[in-house]
This record gives C-alpha cells, structure tokens and sequence, in this order.
C-alpha cells in the first residue's frame, strides 16, 4: 500500500469517538501515532507479525493488540491506518476496504495529531531521527514540552513519541515514499538531499523536484532550516521563490556556522555563530562532526520557535543519542559493541569516520547488511568504497525488507568491488560472530551496521565474548 500524498480531512476530534485499527502496529512509526493516539484518550487496536516489547507498551497504555494479522482483528474498528509497508493483499486490509472502511496511511495519520499545532518537520535523506531527537530534548530543557513523533528512540526518555502539553509537535519527516507531503508544517529542517529509495525514485531529479514540493508545504509565516553544505540542498535554496517563508542556512557560508571543532572518542564541540555573532558553545555527549551539525540545525529550528538560545543549548548537551544511531551496546575485555542504522554509502561512511576515531589505534571491525536489492544494486560501487574505511568488513545477504529479489543483485556485487582483505562475503551470522570472537582484541571496535535485522547480532557478540573471556 501507498501512503497517499492527499491530506486527510479529519481532525482530532473527529476520532474521539471510534475506534483506530493499525495494520503493523509495532513498527517504529506506526507505534509512535498509536501512542499519541491513546494520549488523547483515542480507542486504538492494532496488529503485527509478531510480538515485541512495542506492542506490550502500547498494550499497557490501553491498546488492543493482535499477533498475526486476520480479518477478524478488524471487528468493530471504525478506521484503519496502514503503512506503505503494508501490502494490498494484507488480509486486515482487504477486509477494510470490503467492509468500507475509511483507510488511512501513516503520514495522513500522523498529520492529524499535528494539525493545529506549531509544527516542525525534519526531513534529508541522513541524520532525520538524530536531528529529530536532538531539537526534541532541546525544547524539552527550555521547558516546551513538545509533541514528538521519531522514527526512533529517544535514549534518554525511551520512547519514540509523546503527546506533550505544549503547542509544539516535532516529526520525522520520511521522503521515501513522497507521503510527507501532507504534514503542512509552520517549520521544516533539511538536513541534506541526495538520491535514496531508489525503489521509488529513478534519480536525483524526482528527488530534487520532491523536496521543491516539500518546501511548497510549509505554511505561510513559516520557517526552513536547511544545510548549505549539502550541494543538491544548496541548489534548492537558489530556487525558492517564496517570500513568505524564512529560510535559515547552515554550514559554512551560512546564517549558522561552526568554528573551533574539537573531535574525540566520545564526543564533540564547538562554537556556534549566527551572522558572524557568537551564539555560544555547542558541546555534545556523542561523537562525530555530522553530529554537530544536526545539533545547529535543531539549535536553528528551536531559536526560530521562540526558545532561548541558552536553554536549547543546555538541552543538546545532554543528549545522550538515539537507538540504532552509534548506540554502544557494551563492552567486553577492552572490545566496544556499537550498533547503527545505516544503509546508504554517505551514511556509512560518515558513521566508520566516527567509528575509526572511537576505536583510536585498536582495529574496526564491520558487519553490514545490505537494504533492499534496488539500493544495493545502485550503490554497490559506492558501498563497497565507503566500507573499505574498516579494517575488515563482514557483509550479510540482503534484507529485502519485503522487495522482490534482482536477478543478479546479491551481496557479492559489493565484496567483489573490494580487496579480499577489506571485504568478506559471509551471508551466516553465526560464522561471522564466530570469526569476530576469535580475532578481535582488546581496543578493537565491533560495529554492527544496516536497516534490517543486524543488530540482533550485538547482544549475540556480547554473550559469546564474554564466555570466551570467562574460560
């Protein structure tokens, strides 16, 4: 199913009364509405494959939670939410639309609980849950308390959304499948465009023309913050002709910029100015320079809103990170378990950077898993140059993430553009948690990296080293 590009006309109030079935539940961003759902006293049941502590959470706030997905988990819901995961012949589904149902996608959803708010969309093809999550805590210490729906965990507050009491609702805004259209945010925040979802996208050029409509979006009176350190982003700024809007630049040359960075291990600083004048001291618990970044554009978004410069700062420094994004798992007899999201070859690239000054003189260590037959048929070249960063990169079978096979396109397209050194095809978990415990040492870093289901290896690598290390 498609989420569709047409917003909803529903309100809050229209769903006071019925009863809100989600098709896929426990997802990262489905879970996120049914929780603000059931803030507002909303009835809500929903579905998944299979169980998880998401949907227990959920179940504990009121929500009716089914396992498997069946028509009759549809009896006496009045509307369905479906994502564009979903497919059209989902039993619940088919059984919505035979029965009348009205369906809604996730983005429609979502933009129902942020309408009549002051509303923030963060959107870029990388950092959008770490920016998210960062302009979230930092409103939270100027004592906003905003909305928040994230693509992600937060880590300080363990949760991925929250109806808050404030005026304020900030949104992962996903460009993959073009539904974020219907947000209608008073502010946005683009963190970088370059092309992605090739599933959905045949180049840069629908990308582009994407995030040109995105911006069309915003409401009159409103606000972007985009980073002009992002080439394609820096295009889109010479193109808008809207004079109703401000638009807020960061990164060298722009309205905000960065100076005196300072890298370490474990974290990151620097001094932020806006126009040449000094705003203050950015200095984060989290490592890496695209880091500092994200945190000036949430540092941008937040003083556009009205927060004190000095507050939203306060906030951003203790911010602790974001689930799957550099998350260290633990640490066994000197060696570090990190697990991270990422699945485009500037994503990970930047995350090895980071991973190589974390592990200072000790060896990296990569296992990736691959996303999709059609991104990894487009960016094998790409990936396999990106992970050449590692001293050795293990790389898994695809996660088709539902996506029909590519004749042709296995995770071998990759290794086959890397040195037998660098690059290791091993499409068994267990063998590579086998070859990591045996060769990695004290001050190495183990680094478990892909969308999918890869890091379900961490706490597997964590147990088998300590055993080792025990004996």
């Amino acid at each position: 199913m498609e989420d569709s590009a047409v917003e909803s006309q529903l309100t809050l109030d229209d769903l006071a009364n019925r009863r809100i079935h989600f098709v896929g539940m426990g997802g990262a961003g489905m879970s996120g509405i049914a929780r603000i759902m059931l803030s507002h006293g909303i009835q809500v049941s929903g579905s998944d494959v299979k169980d998880s502590a998401t949907l227990a959470g959920l179940v504990a706030l009121g929500a009716t939670s089914f396992i498997g997905h069946k028509a009759e988990n549809i009896a006496g819901a009045d509307l369905v939410v479906a994502s564009s995961a979903i497919s059209e012949k989902n039993p619940e589904l088919a059984a919505a639309k035979a029965n009348g149902l009205q369906i809604l996608g996730r983005a429609e959803a979502l933009s129902i609980l942020m309408a009549d708010t002051r509303a923030v969309a963060v959107a870029g093809t990388h950092g959008k849950t770490t920016t998210t999550s960062m302009l979230t805590v930092a409103l939270q210490r100027a004592g906003l308390d905003p909305s928040f729906a994230i693509g992600g965990m937060i880590n300080s507050a363990g949760t991925n959304a929250h109806a808050g009491t404030g005026d304020i609702f900030v949104a992962e805004a996903d460009e993959s499948d073009g539904s974020f259209l219907v947000y209608r945010p008073l502010g946005a925040i683009v963190t970088n465009i370059e092309l992605d979802h090739v599933d959905h996208f045949p180049d840069l050029a629908s990308v582009i023309s994407l995030f040109n409509d995105f911006v069309e979006t915003i409401r009159p009176g409103g606000f972007l913050v985009i980073c002009t350190d992002s080439p394609v982003a820096a295009d889109l700024v010479r193109t808008i002709t809207r004079s109703d809007i401000r638009i807020i630049t960061y990164g060298a040359g722009g309205e905000y910029s960065l100076s005196h960075i300072s890298l370490s291990p474990k974290s990151s600083s620097a001094r932020i100015s806006a126009n040449g004048r000094i705003i203050g001291e950015l200095h984060l618990a989290i490592p890496g320079e695209h880091n500092l970044y994200n945190a000036t554009a949430a540092l941008a978004a937040g003083i556009a809103l009205g927060a004190p410069a000095n507050e939203l700062l306060e906030g951003l420094s203790s911010f602790s990170g974001a689930r799957r994004r550099f998350e260290v798992k633990g640490e066994v007899h000197g060696i570090t378990i990190v697990d991270d999201y990422g699945h485009h070859p500037t994503e990970i690239r930047v995350t090895l950077e980071t991973a190589r000054r974390t592990a200072g003189s000790g060896k990296v260590w990569v296992v990736f898993q691959p996303h999709r037959y059609s991104r990894t048929q487009a960016f094998a070249q790409e990936f396999a140059h990106a992970l050449e960063l590692a001293d050795r990169a293990y790389v898994l079978e695809i996660y088709a993430a539902s996506e029909k096979p590519i004749a042709g396109v296995t995770s071998e397209i990759i290794t086959r553009n890397m040195s037998a050194e660098r690059g290791v095809y091993e499409p068994s978990m267990i063998v590579v948690a086998e070859k990591l415990v045996e060769s990695a040492q004290p001050g190495d870093l183990i680094i478990t990296l892909g969308a999918g289901d890869v890091n379900s290896l961490a706490p597997v690598l964590l147990d088998s080293l300590a055993d080792k290390y025990r004996a």
